[in-house]
């Protein structure tokens, strides 16, 4: 994961990249969904590379490097 945010609508948006920053996922779901559900935040998740979008050019380096922060500190399933 290399970014969470919310916003006021009570969404809350994850990204998860690849290493090197170059596609990402984006997933949205609702935190009060989430909180029922009891949907768990991982450090990683395994998607098919055709689910993947490209990043924009300006954000590769940052997610490429908070990609290599996460995998650094945390396991694949750690809950984040």
């Amino acid at each position: 994961m290399v970014e969470r945010s919310y916003d006021d609508r009570n969404l809350i948006t994850l990204v998860y990249a690849t290493p090197d920053g170059t596609r990402a996922l984006r997933k949205e779901q609702s935190a009060t969904v989430m909180h029922q559900q009891g949907s768990r935040v991982t450090a990683a998740v395994d998607v098919a590379r055709d689910a993947l979008a490209p990043v924009d050019d300006s954000d590769v380096d940052r997610y490429a490097d908070e990609a290599e922060r996460m995998r650094t500190r945390h396991a694949p399933d750690d809950e984040v």
